[in-house]
């Protein structure tokens, strides 16, 4: 928490140098995982495997690796070797895809702050090449996971985690899985390590976009005034990071040491998927509820029979969004189906909008209309 919070109240300059630095190792980092499981041979990992969840976790089995794949089996689990998965049964899996590619994309948020964010290509090539690309990296890594790791082991691996029945204590974590291979220490802290910097240089992301949020909601006056302090030397709101941080401490500590408090948070990563639900509604009706600010924007020359593209791709994108919410509700394996996870998520909707519409209420006893603000869209 202090970390991201310093990161962040530096300013946008030095959080994005950090950021950069962060990405750039831990790309280093990943090219090094591709190596050494390029290099190496599945019984170079079943030997590094079984020894190390010996000596580090005190597992007296022989031969860890295959009890793991045994006790999967017991379970009536078996994976599908790699390669041959059948289509139509693959498609259930899109929901699991877009619930995993939800996150790369969550940074679009901050997309107002970026320069040239006025230039619709380089949104676009922004946003979509940061999917392709995590997309791209992660079936290589699959690729190699299945060359070397084990397709059958690596779920197995997965599957007894979650089934409490596997020797292993901790969650198989690719990385250290990976430095399970080699005898280097060097090589096994600096795999470790450079990951990591994924995790630090992403940790501010959440707290930058919604620390925005804050101050934005509190300059439109929806919020109290303070909340809208700005650093005069960093140019940043110090105010909405506090907002931010102190409640974060709290959830986090409940997180951690109240396991009840976990089954809360499952529909977490929904609220991406509903917040771009709003966001897709209104892209669809701007051409006609707002029709001078969407011809002055460069979307506007694109259209399809003369309708504007942005309507159309935004109707194709939200039946999609509403499929995947409907699958993420019905198929246990999301945990969105709980009922104390879903009153959870839309207590936080009712306080918002009590918070909205009391400020609301509140500023028009003090003769200013929140509407107002609300009318046109800055030029910056």
């Amino acid at each position: 928490m202090a970390f991201v919070f310093f990161y962040i109240a530096i300013g946008m300059k030095w959080y994005a140098r950090i950021q950069k630095v962060c990405f750039y190792i831990g790309m280093v980092g990943l090219l090094s995982v591709f190596l050494v499981l390029l290099v190496a041979s599945n019984a170079n990992f079943v030997a590094g495997f079984n020894s190390y969840v010996s000596s580090l976790f005190g597992v007296t089995s022989a031969n860890a690796y295959q009890d793991i794949i045994d006790a999967a089996a017991k379970d009536d689990y078996t994976p599908l070797p790699w390669g041959s998965m059948p289509i139509a049964a693959s498609l259930a899996l899109i929901p699991m895809v877009v619930f995993f590619n939800l996150w790369p994309n969550w940074g679009a948020t901050l997309y107002g702050e970026v320069r040239g964010a006025s230039d619709y290509k380089r949104n676009v090539l922004g946003m979509g090449g940061a999917l392709v690309v995590t997309t791209i990296l992660a079936i290589i890594f699959l690729a190699l996971i299945a060359k070397t790791i084990g397709w059958e082991f690596y779920h197995a691996a997965n599957f007894t985690f979650w089934a409490g029945t596997s020797p292993l204590p901790l969650f198989p974590y690719p990385g250290l899985l990976v430095a399970f291979i080699t005898q280097n220490p060097v090589l096994q802290l600096w795999i470790l390590l450079s990951l990591s910097l994924w995790f630090w240089g992403w940790s501010g992301t959440l707290f930058l976009s919604s620390s925005r949020v804050i101050f934005a909601a509190a300059f439109d006056r929806v919020l109290p005034e303070w909340m809208a302090t700005v650093s005069p030397r960093f140019r940043t709101p110090t105010g909405a990071l506090i907002v931010m941080t102190i409640p974060s401490i709290i959830v986090s500590l409940l997180y951690s040491y109240y396991p009840g408090f976990i089954t809360l948070t499952l529909a977490s990563t929904a609220v991406i998927a509903i917040t771009y639900v709003g966001t897709t509604v209104a892209a669809i009706v701007l051409p006609y509820r707002k029709r001078e600010l969407f011809n002055a924007s460069p979307v506007s020359r694109y259209t399809i029979g003369g309708i504007p593209t942005i309507t159309i791709s935004g109707v194709i994108f939200l039946l999609f969004l509403l499929y995947n919410i409907y699958m993420w509700s019905v198929d246990t394996v999301y945990g969105l189906n709980s009922p104390l996870s879903a009153i959870y998520m839309l207590s936080l909707y009712i306080l918002a909008i009590v918070l909205y519409f009391g400020f609301k209420g509140y500023r028009r006893r003090q003769g200013i209309d929140i509407n107002m603000a609300y009318q046109e869209i800055p030029v910056e």
